[in-house]
């Protein structure tokens, strides 16, 4: 092992060669080396950790779950410096790499990000305590007493790419509800990921908590990937965050039960009885406020009774700098609309793009939605009671709004702290995937001496 003092940990925490990784941890100064013919091995290890800390962590209490997260905030507050110089170096491979806008505004970290990091996992520690939650309970004619009591589930699996500030909220969630967790951050934000996770090490440790509760991949290679996904025997559950080819590579390979997270292709429907200043306020926003996120809209539809709202809404985007693809009614409202494809109306775009449909009514836009969304999403503007209630009984996607951006799309506007992800699936969870979603239950039969009759 080798050793590196405490004031150059982060410069001399990661180095590459063709043949292996090596990482740096920078509060115990010990470097692991993995070869490449070797992933089977190291991950392994990962797994046998997590799973001897998952059994520790359920048992921890509320408090100090809480006091972990609490220091792993200060530590990223006091090391926020070095977080930015890592960042640095993944901006600067990102821009050489010739990453989209989008994806760079993902991998960036500013003062103001890195400080939400730490705000978020302080709001995570004032929730209550998910674990050991009494969900239901009822009384059997024979005496016994029956408890559906929440516990962890046991080792999750992240994988994620180019959003760097998921290592924090993930780890932060998982450690709130009592699982250890693996975590798999993207070759773009890999120093920025690293950085983040020596600050979460140093609070889990302050807190005396089980230092193995939270791990990080150490290479890139994508075998690892490859493991991760057959390790039923160490990880219970895999969360999967990023693109359409990463999504679709998990779930054909995965052995593992997933919390499915597919594309954001959101949509927002401007009705016949929209307020028209609160339409043009509330598209911009869903579309321009951040574009990379997955509840940017990326469908604007109008209700053709809502026809004369379509020319400040269309320019209103293409002043903002927005691509605008249309079908004939949009296109007739501005030179500067292109034609919209088949495909548009299918396309996740995470880009200032987005196409645009005259629709007759409600119902049409549901059915629109239902055909082409990827049941994330959406979202009713309109001042008709009646309209918006069928709208949002009627789209099969896992959040409906009404009268608000789709942009609200996130953990964090809902109360819950932070989230893992968006669940677009139907099992267990669906929607933001919080510290409540990360766990599962048992049942408590309390009885009094009762023994079956035959």
């Amino acid at each position: 092992m080798l050793n590196a003092g405490p004031g150059d940990w982060f410069d001399k925490r990661i180095c590459a060669a063709p043949d292996f990784s090596v990482t740096l941890d920078p509060l115990l100064g010990k470097v692991t080396m993995s070869s490449q013919t070797d992933i089977h091995t190291l991950m392994t290890e990962l797994g046998r950790k997590a799973r001897a800390a998952a059994h520790v962590l359920a048992l921890v209490p509320g408090p100090a779950k809480d006091a972990a997260l609490r220091a792993a905030a200060a530590a990223i507050r006091a090391h926020a410096g070095a977080i930015r110089d890592a960042n640095a170096k993944d901006m600067a491979a990102g821009e050489a790499k010739g990453l989209t806008k989008a994806l760079l505004d993902r991998l960036m970290l500013n003062d103001a990000r890195i400080e939400s990091m730490a705000a978020g996992l302080e709001v995570i520690a004032e929730l209550p305590d998910p674990v050991g939650r009494v969900l239901a309970e009822w009384d059997r004619p024979n005496g016994l007493k029956i408890q559906r009591v929440a516990v962890p589930l046991g080792v999750i699996g992240i994988i994620y790419e180019s959003r760097p500030n998921v290592t924090a909220d993930a780890a932060g969630l998982c450690l709130k509800s009592g699982n250890a967790a693996i975590l798999r951050g993207g070759s773009e934000s890999f120093h920025s990921s690293q950085a983040i996770m020596a600050a979460l090490l140093q609070g889990i440790r302050t807190a005396g908590l089980p230092e193995d509760a939270v791990q990080m991949i150490p290479v890139t290679d994508r075998a690892a990937v490859g493991e991760m996904l057959t390790m039923t025997e160490y990880i219970d559950v895999i969360v999967p965050r990023g693109g359409k080819s990463l999504v679709a590579r998990v779930n054909a390979e995965s052995r593992i039960p997933l919390f499915q997270h597919l594309e954001g292709i959101c949509h927002t429907y401007v009705d016949g009885a929209a307020d028209p200043a609160m339409a043009r306020k509330l598209v911009l926003n869903a579309k321009m406020r951040r574009i990379g996120v997955c509840g940017a809209t990326e469908t604007l539809l109008v209700d053709r009774k809502a026809e004369a709202q379509l020319p400040l809404l269309v320019r209103d985007l293409l002043d903002a700098g927005c691509e605008v693809r249309g079908d004939d009614a949009a296109q007739a409202v501005d030179g500067r609309v292109v034609p919209a494809t088949d495909e548009d109306w299918r396309t996740e775009y995470l880009d200032a793009i987005i196409s645009v449909k005259l629709v007759d009514g409600v119902q049409a836009a549901i059915d629109h939605i239902n055909a082409h969304g990827s049941h994330h999403t959406e979202a009713i503007v309109t001042e008709d009671a009646a309209a918006a209630e069928t709208f949002l009984n009627g789209c099969d996607s896992a959040i409906v709004c009404w009268n608000a951006s789709t942009q609200f799309a996130d953990g964090g506007e809902f109360g819950m702290g932070a989230e893992i992800g968006i669940s677009t699936g139907r099992m267990h969870a669906r929607g933001p995937v919080g510290v409540e979603q990360l766990c599962t239950f048992k049942y408590k039969v309390l009885g009094s001496g009762q023994t079956r009759p035959g």
